[in-house]
Parts: structure tokens; C-alpha cells; sequence
């Protein structure tokens, strides 16, 4: 508990874990804005007040899943971008302990994130519905897919600071982090040879735990759920041994 609150005040001693929060807030609330006032439009979204509309707008928070896992990211590896790694490992000569501490931390910054990113969501979409007519219905499905658009932040919080044990170099994780998410991945969605095996990917897990929209067959809400965690749990594993076992640099 001692390093989880260490790790904890590191976060909050900077101004990143802030940002990152108000850019994800933003972002969660300018694409609802953006569905809310296309709803209805001849675009294909549902018009507002229905539980229809409710159950696109509670997808919404997953889209944001790239920030907590930057914050993952810089969370692990500002250890060795600012040389603090040799300095916290001595004081804690059980290396598995920092790196499971740092799991913990973030996955309490990346529920943060969530509650904040929700609340935003359900904010937007129920004020600006108004004002076009109709709040959104959210007595069907959208509660259920709000939670779980929140616990993909969490696991994605995770597969960050996995991530971030596995590259160590800042830029190189989060540049790769991003451009598997916006290019490898769509590309494996998009071609035909492939697109079947989005659905085990990361993105595709995403997509079938939140919203069941996708290219190709998806997994099931709670076997996409499933999968998600596994990679997280796969990182954090990974990420924890590597940290163990490499000298640091």
C-alpha cells in the first residue's frame, strides 16, 4: 500500500494525469455533442429520447479508451525517461512489487477516468437532448453498456502500464500504442483476408463488450469482456517479468 500511494502521489505531483483526464473528458463529451445533434438526421443514428439513441450515446466512454491507456503508458515508463527507475527500485529491491503497485494505481487513475468520462457522457447527452426534444431513454440497455464502457478504461489503464514495463522508451510506447490502434488494427478489419481475426484483437474485444458494432462477426458482450481482461492481465504479467528480470538502463 506504501508504493500504490507513492505511485499515487507521483501522479498527482504533475500536471499529465490532469490533462490526459481533461482531454479525455472533452473528447467523450464532443462526440456526444457530435451524435446528439446528428441524431435523427439522415445518417443512420437513431432520434433522441429513444433507448436506441441512449444505447449508442453509452458506447461513446470506450472511445476513449486511448487515453487511459497513454496514461498506462507514462506512468511505467516516466521511470526510466526521468532516471527514477534505479531510485525506486533500491528503495524497493522487489521489483514485482513496484510493477504491481503501478497496476493497482492506475487501475484506481484509469476508474477515475471512467467515472469522469461517464458522467460527462450522460451529462451532454441528457442536456442537449433536451434541448432538441427528447433526453435520452436510458431505461433499456444503455446503464449496462455505461458500465461497461467504464471497465474497458480500467483494462485499457493496465495494458498500458504492461505496455509501458515491455517498450520502457515513453515515445516509442505511446507512438506504437497509437498507431496499432488507429492503423494496424483497422487494416486487419479491412481486409477480407483478415477481417475475421479483428475480433479477437484488442480493438474487437472493445467493440463487442461495448457497443456489438464492428467489421466482421464479433465476440459476445461478455466474451469480448473476457478477452479484454485477458490481455490486460497477458501485459501486466509480461510487463511485471521483464521489469523483474532486465537491468535497468
Amino acid at each position: 500500500m506504501n508504493l500504490v500511494r507513492a505511485e499515487w502521489t507521483k501522479l498527482l505531483s504533475t500536471r499529465v494525469g490532469l490533462w490526459l483526464l481533461v482531454v479525455a473528458c472533452l473528447m467523450a463529451g464532443g462526440f456526444t455533442a457530435l451524435f446528439t445533434g446528428l441524431a435523427g438526421a439522415e445518417n443512420g443514428l437513431p432520434p433522441v429520447g429513444t433507448t436506441e439513441f441512449a444505447d449508442v450515446v453509452a458506447g461513446i466512454p470506450a472511445q476513449v479508451a486511448v487515453i487511459a491507456l497513454v496514461l498506462g503508458v507514462i506512468g511505467m515508463t516516466q521511470e526510466y525517461r526521468h532516471r527514477t527507475a534505479t531510485p525506486t527500485f533500491l528503495v524497493s529491491p522487489q521489483r514485482g512489487r513496484v510493477v504491481v503497485a503501478k497496476l493497482l494505481a492506475y487501475a484506481v487513475a484509469g476508474l477515475v477516468v471512467a467515472v469522469a468520462v461517464v458522467a460527462v457522457t450522460v451529462l451532454v447527452a441528457t442536456v442537449y437532448g433536451s434541448a432538441r426534444g427528447g433526453a435520452p431513454d436510458w431505461s433499456g440497455d444503455a446503464p449496462g453498456v455505461l458500465l461497461r464502457s467504464g471497465l474497458a478504461l480500467v483494462v485499457y489503464a493496465v495494458i498500458g502500464v504492461g505496455v509501458g514495463a515491455l517498450v520502457r522508451n515513453q515515445v516509442g510506447a505511446v507512438v506504437g500504442a497509437l498507431v496499432y490502434l488507429f492503423v494496424v488494427e483497422p487494416i486487419i478489419a479491412s481486409v477480407p483476408a483478415t477481417a475475421d481475426a479483428y475480433a479477437y484483437l484488442p480493438g474487437g474485444a472493445l467493440a463487442a463488450l461495448t457497443s456489438g458494432d464492428g467489421p466482421g462477426d464479433l465476440l459476445g458482450t461478455w466474451q469480448g469482456g473476457l478477452l479484454l481482461l485477458g490481455y490486460g492481465l497477458v501485459a501486466a504479467v509480461l510487463g511485471t517479468v521483464l521489469a523483474v528480470r532486465r537491468d535497468v538502463v
